[in-house]
């Protein structure tokens, strides 16, 4: 009997190991033991005989981690680089620099993992972006948009999870080959019928392997994946950065947005938008 359990961090011997994921769970199909995995920095569904499996030390994990973490940091570095450099805007009163303040875009982001949710928590306060955030499985997701976007009233919105191109799937353009894509197309529809203008409300949505096409096309600024590859756990949090602190007068550079994150071209893409930043002064001293 395997030693495999729910909540092990595995490695799938058939691709060499390439990817870390979390058991989900183990089920039983035709006589064969398989198990329900899900990425451990990347957006993805899986499922594996549990016979390819291979658990992983717990040295390794937290190996794997740091470079993860380093990865994201050094993101997180250059966007307050950038920053520095975008807003330089000074106020001067009789020769004296008048202080300002920033006033960055809000975001409203539902995700249907809560580790994810919380890795990307964590980044948003580190890069001041202000936002909420909620744990909403994928299939729930155009449920209960509508609610919290008339609750929360956001700049931006983000719908991920985790997807897949189911195995042995060919046809590209069938949305029933794709485990969760359905789901964000319809809850960025609905979002949609909240906010039709896609500059008072920017929308990115998808995961890893999604309908990039059928979610832009739905009404979304911002989708993955264009190549139908893995995107990083905190994709969406840096796109969203780049739209949350580009200034509201200027159209965002979709090539440095699309830059900004870890995964870039092959697995992130979208549209024209504008920015939901604004600068105000003077700065209160209370």
């Amino acid at each position: 009997m395997s030693d495999i359990r729910a909540g092990d961090i595995v490695g799938r011997k058939s691709y060499g190991l390439d990817l870390y994921f979390k058991v989900v769970e183990l089920h039983t199909r035709d006589g064969r033991d398989y198990a329900h995995l899900r990425g451990v920095d990347v957006r993805l569904f899986a499922d594996a005989p549990v016979s390819d499996l291979e658990k992983i030390s717990s040295d390794k994990v937290a190996e794997y981690w740091r470079k993860m973490l380093t990865i994201g940091n050094e993101c997180v570095h250059r966007c307050f680089e950038r920053r520095d450099k975008e807003h330089q805007g000074e106020f001067m009163n009789r020769g004296e620099k008048v202080a300002t303040f920033d006033v960055p875009g809000k975001v409203l982001h539902l995700d249907g993992d809560q580790d994810y949710l919380e890795l990307c928590a964590a980044t948003y306060r580190q890069l001041r972006v202000p936002f909420k955030g909620y744990f909403i499985r994928e299939s729930r997701q155009p449920e209960l948009v509508a609610g919290l976007l008339r609750e929360h009233n956001p700049d931006i919105l983000v719908l991920t999870g985790h997807d897949a191109f189911k195995k042995g799937s060919k046809d590209f353009r069938d949305i029933d080959n794709y485990r969760n894509s359905r789901y964000f197309v319809e809850a960025v529809r609905v979002a949609r019928e909240y906010e039709k203008n896609r500059d008072d409300l920017v929308v990115f949505a998808g995961a890893c392997q999604s309908y990039y096409e059928a979610i832009l096309e739905a009404g979304a600024n911002f989708a993955s994946a264009p190549e139908r590859v893995l995107i990083h756990a905190f994709d969406p949090v840096f796109v969203v950065e780049k739209v949350a602190y580009t200034p509201m007068h200027k159209a965002i550079v979709l090539k440095e947005v699309i830059e900004s994150t870890i995964t870039r071209y092959p697995g992130i893409g979208g549209l024209d938008t504008q920015g939901k930043y604004r600068m105000g002064a003077p700065k209160s001293a209370y």
